[in-house]
């Protein structure tokens, strides 16, 4: 893992290594009559390079290289917009004249960022990242320079990417150095180490993407105040690359802080990035300057404002901080073209100054043991003295499903908020209007569309099916009636095609609807609504709308949205009082709603694995994951669990369990009875996927098996495996062996997800442990081990273990005992005089399947006659 890491930053360091020796040789070869690299090529390489560069950081973003990947970030999106601009001059979008006005305020907020930015990576000793933060920042400043003054800059400008390559070649290449010559050459010292002024544990929530997100608010507000103070005439197209370069920045940031388990973080940068979108929709088209409609900016600033109060318990900063948003949104209701007044763009200005006050605060307490107080437990304290509120505890288990477990929070928070600014921006009226002239376009494409299709990719991941379907079908609606719309190319087209679509998502929508009945009474609100808003579509579709129709059934919509998001955000906050959300109005009789679900467990926790031994140990069934398929377990020393285990899975006579093992030592009560050259062959052969049919004997008794040892193989022999699976090993240690059976009735497909263990189970299961879905989906390699001591093994199925590389291990085997060397690990007793070796019928071992891998050699193979179907998987 951490030969991972160091490749990535590797990877980060030598990507600005590229663009910067690119500049480099742009800017010395340039001169102001002609450019060395074409403006189109020198975008698109750009381009490329910022791609790789936000890929390092991205990947390293959740490691203790904090500082590194938010440098790595800030210059990716440095140099996204910039290429962006250079395209745009490139292909004529832009005259070249305008080059210095579209580039100076992206290029002023990146030199203050990276200024910040290198000024705390000097404060914790960071050398590598000072000189590359403050050389990038430096030849901003001069690039600045070089775009006033058409003599002045360029030179200047070059050496500073000189100094940052210098650099980036001295750590980068001296890394990869490192690692191709395996550590023979040493690597540079002067880099990302820990010293004395560094945390040593990552702080709880994603600071990178809080810094990164910082600096894109810092670039928006650089590009809307520049015009109030003078640098740039107005807003225009020019400043499209920075502002939609800002929200796709925002937008993944969101992403970030689903992973990070922060709810509140992941709504407030989902709305920003809104914003940034909103921008630049309005400097594309700053020839008309469009119109601003009052309703929906009005609503943000609401949203905006519960958002605040709920952020003020992680800390008040980050509350007073999300409140100039609130007086930013105003602003924008306050004068039609907003976008374009000075009254806008002086708030910007106020954000500009408080972005850069939380990216020094935020970077600095990031990476330093000393952090400036930002007040995080006033909230907490205030609320404590509240009798009637009780606060949830704000970690990871606030999202955990009831089912399996997610590396992402709940989304429905920002899924409800975009509900409630699309429907809200509906209402507004476009007249005689051009369509593209009044500002609807971007709230209902990107904050009904975008943002609920991130939305409902989060539920899913989480297992919540229907909300995921719910986001991910509104959001279609809202993208495609958004751009039919209000993107120019409804018109005045009314008719039978556009009728259909609408029919099909109303009919789409109808199941969504009867489905949340058996959920609670606000989802079942929440759909209807918005099955009016469809009805809306339809009768506009076919010109017979009645008047205030549409605008009643989005305000309606609009406010049950409200509601859920006010419900969620508060619910999550507050362990009580609770917002209620109602119940189902209509219940299934069995299993359902999840309130009695039994334990879902991550398998990756030691805790969880202790956690399911003591249901076993109890008494308890549970499912598991294997190297392959998921299989249902019962401790053998608990009789009773087996025969449950065997009623629940609703076997046939011939198709009994298996028994699992964790080493060749939980044998020992049968080493009477199995052959010197049988435990060798095990031993060498184990872990894997290797089912052995050995033969059967009392010898089962000793494990505590009792009466349901008939349940286990068949009269005459049983299956036993020792399995290559960490989980399942390090349970069988806890608990003893076990006996094991496929997760799944007989007859149905074999289960694949630690969801379709309880889905198909149902109740019946006592615990789960969780994977995700199963690697391999092959079945096991069964061994016919009865006639051993002939010389001789069988093959009742060839699975994912070839039989090649069984026959050579038993073969390395067979000549170890030819020379007289068994295995030192046991001692052999004389076999029992009269103990009998019966031949086995083929049983089903399990519907799992093992992993392995094989050669050749060749063996005697004794003939076979299978009982069972060897189509089972085993």
């Amino acid at each position: 893992m951490a030969e991972r890491r160091s490749m990535h930053v590797s990877g980060g360091i030598l990507g600005i290594f590229g663009g910067c020796l690119l500049l480099l040789v742009n800017n010395y070869a340039s001169d102001p009559r002609r450019d060395f690299i074409p403006l189109t090529a020198l975008g698109i390489l750009l381009l490329i390079i910022a791609a790789l560069i936000a890929y390092a950081g991205v990947l390293h973003s959740l490691t203790h290289a904090q500082l590194f990947s938010t440098l790595c970030l800030t210059v990716s999106a440095l140099w996204c917009g910039s290429g962006l601009v250079y395209i745009l001059v490139g292909q004529n979008v832009l005259r070249p004249e305008d080059l210095r006005s579209s580039l100076v305020p992206g290029l002023a907020a990146f030199t203050f960022a990276l200024f910040i930015i290198s000024g705390v990576a000097l404060f914790v000793k960071k050398t590598v990242l000072f000189l590359i933060g403050t050389g990038i920042s430096l030849a901003c400043a001069h690039q600045i320079a070089g775009l006033t003054a058409a003599n002045f800059g360029h030179s200047a400008t070059a050496a500073c990417h000189l100094l940052v390559c210098l650099v980036c070649a001295y750590y980068g290449l001296g890394h990869v150095l490192s690692r191709l010559t395996q550590g023979k050459v040493e690597a540079p010292k002067a880099d990302l180490k820990q010293t004395a002024g560094l945390k040593t544990e990552q702080p709880q929530g994603c600071t990178v993407a809080l810094s990164v997100g910082l600096v894109m608010n810092l670039l928006s507000a650089a590009v809307l105040v520049c015009p109030l103070l003078g640098v740039v005439p107005s807003l225009y197209v020019g400043h499209v690359p920075w502002l939609w370069t800002a929200g796709v920045f925002q937008f993944g940031m969101c992403i970030l802080f689903y992973r990070a388990m922060d709810t509140l973080a992941a709504t407030f940068y989902g709305f920003t990035a809104l914003l940034k979108f909103a921008e630049g929709y309005s400097a594309l088209l700053s020839s008309i300057q469009p119109f601003s409609p009052v309703p929906f900016p009005v609503v943000f600033s609401v949203l905006f404002f519960i958002l605040a109060l709920f952020s003020c318990q992680k800390n008040i900063v980050e509350g007073l901080y999300q409140l100039f948003f609130v007086a930013y949104c105003i602003s924008i209701a306050a004068q039609p073209q907003g976008f374009f007044h000075g009254g806008l763009q002086g708030v910007q200005g106020a954000i500009f100054v408080v972005s850069a006050c939380m990216l020094l605060i935020t970077t600095f307490n990031m990476v330093s043991s000393s952090t400036i107080p930002t007040g995080q437990n006033v909230f907490k304290a205030i609320v404590n003295r509240i009798q009637s509120l009780t606060l949830r505890a704000q970690d990871k288990e606030l999202h955990t499903p009831h089912l399996g477990y997610s590396k992402y929070a709940d989304a429905e928070v920002l899924g409800h908020a975009c509900s409630v600014l699309a429907a809200f921006a509906m209402t507004a009226t476009i007249g005689n209007r051009d369509p593209l002239s009044v500002l609807i376009l971007p709230w209902v494409v990107m904050a009904g569309g975008a943002l609920q299709l991130l939305c409902g990719s989060v539920a899913f991941a989480r297992g919540k099916t229907f909300e995921s379907t719910v986001f991910i079908l509104y959001g279609m609606m809202w993208t495609v009636w958004g751009l039919t719309r209000y993107g120019g190319l409804y018109g005045e087209t009314r008719g039978f095609h556009v009728a259909v679509g609408i029919i099909s998502f109303m009919l789409f929508n109808g199941l969504v609807t009867v489905a949340a009945l058996f959920l609670n009474v606000t989802w079942f609100l929440y759909a209807l609504s918005f099955e009016l808003i469809l009805i809306s579509f339809l009768l506009d579709a076919v010109n017979a709308l009645p008047y205030g129709y549409d605008i009643g059934v989005t305000i309606i919509f609009g406010l049950v949205s409200f509601y859920c998001f006010l419900a969620h955000i508060f619910n999550s906050t507050f362990q009580s009082p609770q917002i209620p959300l109602g119940r189902a109005l209509v219940k299934l009789g069995g299993v359902g709603g999840g309130a009695d679900v039994c334990p879902h467990l991550p398998a990756r926790k030691a805790t969880s694995v202790h956690q399911i031994a003591e249901i076993m140990k109890n008494g308890g069934i549970c499912g598991m994951p294997t190297d392959t398929v998921y299989v249902l377990v019962a401790a053998c020393n608990r009789p009773d669990a087996v025969v449950k285990a065997y009623q629940v899975k609703k076997q046939a006579e011939d198709r009994p369990m298996s028994m699992w093992i964790s080493s060749i030592k939980q044998l020992e009560p049968a080493r009477h009875v199995l052959s010197p050259l049988l435990l060798d062959f095990m031993e060498a052969a184990w872990p894997s996927s290797i089912s052995m049919v050995i033969p059967r004997g009392p010898w089962l008794g000793i494990l505590g098996l009792e009466d349901a040892a008939k349940h286990i193989g068949t009269p005459q022999s049983i299956a036993i495996r020792n399995p290559d699976c960490s989980v399942a090993t390090h349970l069988i240690n806890l608990v003893g062996p076990i006996a094991v059976t496929s997760a799944n009735p007989t007859g149905e497909a074999d289960t694949t997800h630690h969801n379709q263990v309880y889905a198909k189970l149902g109740d019946k299961v006592d615990g789960v442990l969780c994977d995700g879905p199963s690697p391999e989906n092959i079945a096991s390699t069964v061994v016919d081990c009865t006639k051993i001591e002939t010389g001789h093994i069988g093959f009742f199925r060839v699975g994912l273990i070839p039989k090649s590389k069984v026959l050579q291990i038993f073969e390395e085997v067979q000549n170890r005992h030819r020379q007289g060397q068994a295995n030192p690990a046991f001692e052999y007793d004389t076999v029992t005089p009269g103990t009998e070796t019966v031949p086995s019928q083929e049983e089903e071992v399990t519907t799992e399947s093992g992993r392995g891998t094989g050669s050749s050699t060749p063996s005697t193979i004794s003939s076979l006659e299978s009982s069972v179907n060897t189509n089972e998987p085993l």
